[in-house]
Formats: C-alpha cells, structure tokens, sequence
C-alpha cells in the first residue's frame, strides 16, 4: 500500500440537508481525483511524476449516495431534501445511502419519531430513483470536465459558477450625476444636526469591502497570501515580545551592578508620590 486518502471538507454555505450535499460532494471530489502513478518491484517504489505518466484516478467500485427524508406529525407527513427551516420544525430524520445497484449502504435514523416497516420500505423505493438520478448526473459532470480539459476550454469551480453567484457585490454599472454633489451636500450639512463626537481620524467599526458598480475580482487565489501575511505578524509579534523581555533582564542586571557600587538608589512608583532615598544596607531584597 503506497498510498493514504483524507478526505476534508469546508461548508461555505447551509440552507439544511447537508448530509446529501456532503455526499455528493466527497464521492465527486474521490472520483475527479488523480494520484501519481506507481510501480513496485520487489521493496523498491517508484512515483512516476505527471510528465513521465499520466497519473491515475482511484479504483471506486460504486458510489454511496445519501438521502434524507423529514418527518412531521409522528410521520403523518414526508418530505425529501429538507430546507435549514423545515429541519428546525421536524420530527425525525432518516438518512439513506444507497448505490445505483439498489444496495443499502447505511441507515440512520434521529429524532423522536417511531418509523413503521412501510414508511422506511416507501423510503427505500423513493431513494432507489433519486440515487439514480444523482448518480447519471455526476458521471455527465465528470465527463464534461475531463472532455473541457482535453480541449482546453474553461472548467474547475470558480468557472464554472456565474460571476454574479461568485460574489454579492456583482450589479449592474450605472451612471452617476455628479455635477450637483457639493450643493446638495451643503444642503444635508446645514438641515443635519451637529455630531454628539467628533473624530480627527476614521473610524472603521466593521472590517469589509464596499463598492458601487462592476463586482470585486474573485480573491479565492489570494487566501495564501493571506495566511502568509499572518503567520509574519505572528512571527513579528513574538521577536518583539522576545525584544522585550531582554530588555526587561537589562534593566534589572544595571540595577543591580548600581546596588553593588554603593551609591544611594531613588526607588519610586509614580512621579506624584514622595521620593524616597535608601542607602546600600537598607535596600530590600527586591529592587524594581
């Protein structure tokens, strides 16, 4: 065994059922993934890079997919692919992953609802077809891809999503009459009431970005960068920190080399309190 897969996954956005979206989503990335290619002879590996050989995709023998079914009123009521609000009033939920062979991979059930054989058999049946369905439309995305690929077309996630889902700020360009701004600005600034504060310098209460017109560049790319960023000011924040504490042993070794000399030491806590002269034998054992 040469090689060890994990599996990570990171929820962008909820709007409930994310056991079926999590699903769909770990066997598509399992079964979009390729691994180098590898050879063993005898206790001798070799990894093969991508130019010497294409890598390979993962041996997966069937896809589990999963499908969740609400109930509501002890069961009186069926729903599939429950919403984050329907979650939130439900009564049980059944989860059922199952191939395209009809094989039931795994059942859970939750919640306080008792399930009778009928209901979990007429969920079996309705999971057999939307596992079908799910099943034919990840292979077509898979094939779509790879055929993108060979072509050389666009393809991967932040191409194949509209602009105006890649970001909120995405609208419409518009345009804006500026000839009048200084007019009208007097006219709020005179009707407005004066500030309760006034700040020499902005303030900013909410870190964010705001914009009018064309939408941001995506910044997906940039999240490197980022943490790059951060991990020199942690590492900035430390060196001074460590600065500090070496100048804190500097003073206390010149306090006490001052000590040894004989010389009287002015020991005082604030400028408005009484400063108090000590002489070398009444120093206490502590000095600041």
């Amino acid at each position: 065994q040469v090689w060890q897969i994990r599996l990570d996954m990171h929820l962008l956005n909820h709007d409930g059922n994310i056991t079926d979206a999590a699903s769909i989503a770990g066997i598509v990335a399992l079964c979009h993934f390729r691994r180098p290619d590898v050879s063993v002879q005898g206790e001798e590996v070799t990894v093969y890079t991508p130019e010497e050989r294409d890598p390979v995709p993962l041996s997966i023998h069937h896809m589990p997919i999963c499908v969740s079914f609400a109930f509501f009123h002890q069961g009186t009521y069926l729903l599939v692919d429950p919403t984050e609000r329907e979650e939130r009033v439900m009564d049980g939920l059944l989860v059922i992953a199952m191939n395209k062979h009809h094989e039931i991979c795994t059942i859970q059930s939750s919640g306080v609802v008792t399930l009778l054989q009928d209901q979990i058999l007429r969920c079996s049946k309705i999971t057999a077809v939307k596992v079908a369905e799910i099943t034919e439309l990840i292979q077509k995305a898979l094939e779509n891809d790879q055929k993108a690929r060979k072509e050389g077309r666009k393809f991967g996630f932040a191409e194949s999503i509209p602009n105006q889902r890649i970001t909120t700020f995405k609208m419409e360009s518009a345009a804006v009459d500026t000839n009048d701004v200084e007019e009208q600005a007097g006219e709020i600034i005179a009707k407005a009431d004066p500030p309760s504060e006034v700040f020499a310098t902005p303030v900013l209460h909410t870190p964010g970005t705001a914009q009018i017109g064309e939408g941001i560049v995506s910044s997906w790319g940039d999240l490197e960068e980022s943490e790059k960023e951060e991990a020199a000011e942690e590492e900035g924040e430390s060196e001074a920190a460590a600065f500090e504490c070496e100048k804190v042993e500097t003073e206390d070794t010149s306090t006490l080399k001052e000590a040894k000399t004989g010389e009287p030491i002015v020991l005082s806590d604030s400028e408005e309190e009484e400063v108090v002269i000590l002489e070398p034998q009444e120093l206490p054992r502590k000095t600041r």
